[in-house]
């Protein structure tokens, strides 16, 4: 590689080694939230009708400030302080905020007048035999609205100081969030039931935002009070948004059918493939989302310059970064899913029966790891090129199956006598699958090449790698059943990690011996 394709590598190895630090911090202290909220509330009626409700405020977020304004967002803020035009760059940011606060407060508004509709007949219909689930549901989906004009917000200010490669702190938002639904956990809930939760879920999106405001304001920048409707650059973010909304809406169509779906299922369902899924979205966000976030704006700035051979050695150390950690967390979380459940959530409320919900769902999504950290990485590439519609087109074609795939595939297992929320879950990991492949065989051809031989020569160690720690962790599983899940998951990580690793270093992968390199210098110094 070049010097200047060698320093952008650094950079997002910097931007993403500060994100994932974050995002393990935060994770970690999701997983206490968890811990607790499954303790007080378990898979029963309350817990449920939570479940269901968040959803509701989660689409109107992703739908209409999460990753499609992101990923129009950012590329075109980064290529205006590419440029040096910092005044542009502020009106850009300060008319974008405008008119997300305007449709995010009309859309939560039309929410929750319209909510007793949204729930009856689209969100959980299975929900119609239980009139007390279905009020209570409404009455939480009320009170967690207000957290899409919040979060939409947030989202902008993330977005700014990710341009100006400022990672830590965006990235640490989440645990604030976290931090709050603690509080309502502990706080609110003993006088407030499942309310407290949803107040705590407003709290945590507050200090969301307010945790990136002293650092927003350091940049220098100015804020307008305009539309920007005249402005290029609005118009820029409005046809990068255009289509990827409407692959956001496709994704997130399919969380409303699979949460529709399995409020007809037996109770638990929903519970089941929410915290299966915010379980594969740890290592998820730990790999991916910290490499692509750090990513993003090197790969906009380099297309900005015209330089794509540049981009295409960053996207082909990137991709070999997602690989070499996701391929043995697939296995890891496969093999380790029970004894993490049991840990993690089976106190209180939450017994034998609802770690086997959660277990068999997390088994078929874990399948789908690798799919959704390279999916990660490749989408925004494209979003680099200001190309929404390619990768739009992939995720529409690939959730449409998904939707289709769930409803098959939850049938099949009822047939197999098997528990069909599973079938949910591995619908979504053959789509994602699907998705991935489509990707990478259209930036290939984008690209003129993806430097496939540097990435085989990273796959295919890990994969051999993989297997043998699997067999090592079959072991240590198979004699260790009897002891305490701690040490059973802590034997497991530490055994897994240390297998792994060591074999990938004697098959000579390059960026372990650059990680052993940067550990040693920073202990010498």
């Amino acid at each position: 590689m070049s010097e200047t394709s060698t320093s952008a590598t650094r950079q997002i190895a910097r931007g993403a080694g500060l994100v994932m630090a974050a995002f393990v911090l935060s994770n970690l202290v999701g997983l206490l939230r968890q811990i607790l909220m499954t303790a007080a509330f378990g898979t029963e009626a309350d817990m449920e009708a939570f479940n269901a409700a968040n959803r509701v405020s989660e689409i109107l977020f992703n739908l209409l400030a999460g990753g499609a304004l992101a990923s129009a967002f950012i590329p075109t803020f980064t290529a205006l302080l590419t440029v040096k035009d910092r005044r542009g760059a502020w009106k850009l940011a300060s008319s974008v905020t405008n008119i997300l606060l305007v449709i995010l407060t009309l859309a939560s508004a039309l929410a929750a007048v319209f909510a007793p509709i949204i729930v009856r007949y689209i969100l959980a219909p299975g929900f119609a035999d239980d009139p007390a689930k279905t009020a209570l549901t409404i009455e939480l989906m009320r009170v967690m609205l207000p957290t899409v004009v919040i979060f939409g917000l947030s989202g902008i200010a993330m977005g700014v100081l990710n341009s100006h490669q400022s990672f830590f702190i965006p990235a640490l938002a989440p645990l604030m969030y976290q931090l709050g639904m603690i509080f309502g956990i502990l706080v609110l809930s003993p006088s407030m039931g499942i309310f407290g939760l949803a107040w705590g879920v407003v709290i945590g999106a507050s200090l969301h935002m307010l945790l990136q405001i002293p650092f927003l304001t350091r940049l220098g920048g100015r804020y307008y009070v305009t539309f920007g409707l005249k402005n290029p650059a609005v118009h820029e973010v409005a046809r990068l948004m255009g289509p990827r909304l409407l692959g956001v809406a496709v994704v997130q169509l399919n969380f409303l059918v699979n949460t529709r779906l399995a409020s007809y299922m037996m109770e638990g369902s929903v519970t089941a493939i929410v915290l299966a899924f915010s379980l594969l979205l740890m290592p998820q966000a730990a790999i991916a989302q910290s490499i692509a976030i750090a990513a993003l704006p090197t790969f906009s700035a380099q297309v900005a310059l015209g330089k794509l051979d540049q981009m295409r050695a960053t996207l082909a150390t990137s991709l070999r970064g997602v690989l070499l950690l996701s391929v043995p967390a697939t296995m890891g979380l496969i093999l380790l899913r029970e004894p993490i459940i049991v840990l993690l959530y089976q106190h209180g409320e939450f017994g034998a029966d609802s770690t086997q919900l959660v277990s068999w769902a997390l088994l078929w999504y874990a399948a789908g790891l690798v799919g959704h950290a390279v999916v990660e990485i490749m989408a925004r590439s494209f979003f680099a090129l200001h190309d929404t519609k390619t990768p739009v087109a992939v995720g529409i074609v690939a959730m449409s199956l998904n939707v289709i795939f769930s409803i098959l595939f939850s049938r099949w297992f009822t047939q197999l006598g098997w528990m069909p929320h599973g079938g949910l879950a591995l619908a979504n990991s053959m789509a994602t699958g699907l998705e991935m492949v489509g990707l990478l065989f259209l930036m290939r051809r984008r690209l003129d090449g993806l430097e496939g031989r540097r990435i085989m020569r990273a796959l295919v160690p890990a994969c051999l790698a993989t297997a043998a720690m699997s067999l090592v962790l079959w072991g240590w599983l198979s004699i260790s059943s009897d002891l305490a899940p701690l040490i059973i998951v802590g034997g497991g990580l530490v055994i897994g990690t240390g297998v792994y690793g060591l074999l990938i270093w004697v098959l000579g992968v390059s960026e372990v011996k650059v990680v052993a390199r940067a550990i040693e210098n920073r202990i010498s110094k």
